[in-house]
């Protein structure tokens, strides 16, 4: 490949995915919306206490899809034929596992969760509903999440991104549609969301009805080496996702003792605010995986380089106009979700606006330096970027940080992990690099 071919390809896949994964994290905030205008401030607490179960759905899906669909791009660029079905038809049957459990989830554990949750009897009836159809319909999104990164690696990104925003599109609509007209509360918006995988599987289909895929089933039974190489390739998209929801359980319990159920509604207009833009993070790492995998597999490090070269690059100027952007349109933003005109909520959410996406570059940075590892079949320094960011700074930071500052240390303790963990990925790479 020459640089220029490299590049084209970085804009066409990076672009694609982000406007796909833009469409597809407009999931929540559609919900965070309507069930804002339609059901106030007791919905909007009632969502973001539920929607760490989908994270870590999301998660699981990605996991897998993105394990399984690094494997597959670089055997398919090597002419293993045989190995890439192998990995597609495992892929498969370990999400089909996760399936049951999330479903047996939703059908015998829904109250215990609710209450492990922290949600009050205000909005327990709410949050059960949200999360028990989330849960049911697990299958729909993991087995969404797993067609959508095959395809992308199987050279169809512009299906690929259509399935994503179709899915989402459809989301919009049906939330309207099920919440307001149709007067279905919490269960309309929920409901809306379960059925955009369907939808977004349906745009997909064209690839394997017309028979473009390159991944086919084959007879083979569930490898357990192939399996330790999707969870060891899809970990640290599983622990990205995964850890989110851990954090937004851990910041509602912070924020819930320091101001209510206000507190917790203005944290879910950051949180899923912060789902989009994250997304377009994502999107970018994403984007360029399938193109790093396939010059790894071809042994083109120049080319590797490059490419990582021009996602940051471009994470840096979006970082820059994202952060503008909330800065200066905070008090607007805030207003939006605000249907009650609450002036707690307000203040809270502005604060919290200004201070929470200062982590932007750092956070882009972690997102990207962690798909590049993943890409080049080295997840183990993606994974202790992930762990690191997800779990082991984030959650003992907001505690020392809410104790000292309150409201403003729970704002702080997102930017400082991120910063954080950004010296340790660059450490990482450096030394890398010199090997």
């Amino acid at each position: 490949m020459k640089k220029e071919s490299c590049f084209r390809d970085f804009v066409k896949y990076s672009s694609l995915n982000v406007l796909g994964m833009l469409g597809l994290s407009c999931y929540i905030l559609a919900d965070t919306f309507f069930v804002a205008k339609g059901l106030g401030t007791n919905g909007l607490t009632a969502l973001n206490l539920a929607i760490p179960i989908y994270s870590f759905i999301h998660g699981s899906g990605l996991m897998i899809g993105m394990g399984g669909g690094t494997r597959y791009s670089i055997w398919k660029s090597q002419g293993k034929g045989y190995e890439a079905n192998s990995i597609f038809t495992n892929v498969v049957y370990i999400a089909a596992v996760f399936a049951v459990i999330f479903v047996l989830a939703g059908i015998f554990l829904s109250n215990g969760i609710v209450t492990l949750l922290g949600a009050d009897e205000s909005v327990f009836r709410m949050t059960k509903t949200y999360l028990q159809v989330i849960l049911l319909f697990a299958p729909a999104f993991l087995l969404n999440n797993v067609l959508l990164c095959f395809v992308r690696n199987d050279g169809a990104p512009q299906l690929s991104m259509a399935a994503m925003i179709g899915g989402s599109l459809s989301n919009i609509v049906l939330d309207y549609v099920f919440i307001f007209p149709f007067g279905m509360g919490i269960f309309g918006a929920v409901f809306a969301t379960g059925l955009a995988p369907v939808i977004s599987m349906l745009i997909l289909s064209p690839h394997f009805i017309k028979k473009r895929n390159q991944f086919h089933f084959t007879k083979c039974r569930l490898r357990r080496n192939l399996a330790v190489s999707v969870f060891s390739s899809g970990m640290p998209s599983l622990v990205t996702e995964v850890s989110s929801g851990i954090v937004m359980i851990v910041f509602n319990f912070i924020i819930l003792r320091l101001q209510g159920n206000v507190g917790v509604a203005a944290y879910g207009i950051i949180a899923n605010l912060s789902l989009v833009i994250i997304s377009i993070y994502t999107g970018i790492a994403q984007g360029i995986q399938p193109i790093v995998s396939a010059n790894y597999g071809r042994r083109n490090p120049s080319n590797v380089r490059a490419i990582l070269r021009y996602a940051m690059i471009t994470m840096l100027i979006v970082s820059v106009a994202i952060y503008t952007g909330i800065f200066l349109g905070a008090e607007h933003v805030a207003g939006i979700f605000n249907s009650e005109q609450n002036a707690v909520l307000q203040n809270i959410a502005v604060e919290g606006l200004r201070l929470y996406f200062i982590a932007c570059p750092f956070a882009g940075f972690n997102i990207i330096i962690s798909m590049y590892y993943t890409s080049t079949d080295y997840p183990l320094p993606a994974s202790i970027i992930s762990i690191l960011r997800g779990v082991i700074l984030i959650i003992p930071m907001a505690f020392i940080l809410s104790s000292v500052a309150k409201m403003r240390g729970v704002w702080f303790a997102f930017p400082g992990t991120e910063l954080l963990v950004a010296i340790v990925g660059t450490i990482l790479f450096a030394l890398h690099k010199n090997q």
